[in-house]
């Protein structure tokens, strides 16, 4: 019989005033490091002088001794800090510095990536306005790449999609380095690099370069939804009139992508196979936001708000394309001039203020999957299949389950994985992506990520 003074025991470090834990001793910083943090400095400088002084603007030069030297030295920095370490999850500082647990400095850096969002964005109207052409100098710099490239000179696409390229490569060789004792994330990081490089941005301006129409064979509707609309809304027309067999074959691969590809895959390999292997904002989430996944917020009001967000912004880009579609057909007949407002307000609160300002801006204060989480419609049809129709599941061994809280910490999608670890429940949500970090901070070997022999067998 348990005694009465052991039941009504408590214990309260916060009441006690008990201080945080103590921080570990900041590290060494090795002669590589400094190097490759010299390297980078130098690269800012150089975008700064060449970018906006205009030094040696248009050339090669100016690019490798400012872009060159950020990769060079953004990558080798990463290669130099883990190379010496040993081969698996380390926590030392992560709730400590200012920029990882929403200090001044994440909060600066945030209004700094969302101040430049709003400037990419609305950039013409901005200028409109009487703001100075602040990234022209920016976008001058990168001409050689896409004269190469395309064959024109660059605009500010071009430049945004060669600055987030090559954020993906550079911290994606840190995630490399980070998780380098695990398999799984090598190859997957891989994969994001791959299609980040060669599919979502050399492929488009090698089209554009044949007098082909451009298109991003990683997005497609309804993430992508101007692809499969009509009339001036979309991009069908486009891809009709002016891609000839090719921009049938990219309809037809649009289509097949969504209505055969998608169900297929998710069922053998769950939402994965596209959140982190394929897409974009995954694969910026993925390594640039890897620093901020443990921010993600895994209340049950937020799982909440999550399941309701989402799924509001697919209803509404179905809504939108049946509207758009039956106007197409009845010449704008019915609410022609409201399916304009609709598809106009889509593009500005969805595919811009949430997707971009929000999505990649509010990485250092709310983790770095809002917009995968939160409001992308792609993502909630894969969580729909694979939450009732997939094979995929991560297994849980309860009894080995320690409490330790690793795996829902570094969650980035705000799963409580601790609780069905602890309970020897199989995970199996909507939600979650399938990056394996969970299983990969374990220290026990808890989680497993597993595709079934069938769909079934995944509940208790």
């Amino acid at each position: 019989m348990i005694e009465l003074p052991i039941l009504n025991y408590t214990y309260d470090e916060e009441q006690l005033g008990f201080p945080e834990p103590p921080k570990m001793p900041d590290p060494s910083i090795g002669v590589g490091e400094r190097i490759a943090t010299g390297a980078i400095a130098l690269g800012i400088l150089g975008v700064l002088l060449c970018g906006l002084a205009g030094f040696g603007r248009g050339g090669w030069w100016a690019i490798g001794v400012s872009f060159g030297l950020l990769f060079a030295g953004g990558s080798s920095l990463s290669w130099f800090r883990f190379r010496d370490t040993t081969p698996g999850i380390r926590h030392d500082h992560t709730m400590f510095r200012s920029v990882q647990r929403r200090g001044w400095i994440a909060w600066g850096l945030a209004i700094l990536i969302t101040s430049f969002y709003i400037v990419f964005y609305w950039y013409a109207e901005l200028q409109n306005a009487g703001m100075p052409p602040l990234l022209e100098g920016m976008i001058r710099l990168v001409d050689p790449v896409s004269f190469a490239l395309q064959g024109v000179a660059a605009d500010q696409y071009f430049f945004y999609g060669f600055i987030y390229t090559l954020a993906i490569l550079v911290f994606g060789v840190r995630m490399i380095m980070k998780y380098r004792h695990n398999r799984y994330h090598i190859i997957r990081t891989i994969s994001v690099s791959f299609f980040q490089l060669g599919i979502a941005f050399m492929l488009p301006g090698i089209l554009r370069r044949l007098d082909q129409p451009e298109f991003y064979f990683t997005y497609f509707w309804p993430l992508q939804p101007k692809y499969l609309w009509p009339g001036e809304a979309g991009k069908l027309s486009g891809l009709l009139e002016g891609g000839g067999v090719i921009g049938m074959f990219m309809i037809g691969f649009g289509i097949f992508a969504i209505l055969v590809a998608t169900p297929l895959l998710t069922y053998f390999f769950g939402k994965r196979w596209y959140c982190s292997w394929v897409c974009g904002c995954g694969g910026l989430a993925e390594t640039l936001g890897d620093p901020w996944r443990q921010l993600s917020d895994k209340s049950t009001r937020a799982w909440r708000v999550e399941r309701i967000m989402i799924y509001s912004v697919l209803l509404a880009v179905v809504l939108i394309t049946i509207l758009l579609w039956t106007n197409y057909y009845l010449s704008q007949g019915i609410l022609g001039s409201f399916s304009r407002i609709a598809y106009k307000t889509y593009g500005f609160v969805i595919l811009n203020m949430f997707a971009g300002v929000i999505g990649v801006g509010f990485y250092p204060i709310m983790g770095s999957r809002v917009w995968c989480r939160f409001g992308c419609p792609m993502a909630a049809i894969l969580g729909i299949l694979q939450r009732y129709f997939s094979r995929f599941r991560i297994t849980t061994n309860g009894n080995q389950c320690m409490s330790c809280g690793n795996c829902s910490t570094y969650c980035e999608m705000g799963i409580d994985v601790r609780a069905y670890a602890q309970s020897g429940e199989n995970i199996v949500r909507a939600s979650c992506v399938g990056c394996g970090v969970c299983a990969a901070v374990c220290p026990r070997g808890v989680l497993k990520l597993e595709n079934g022999s069938s769909l079934h067998g995944r509940y208790s």
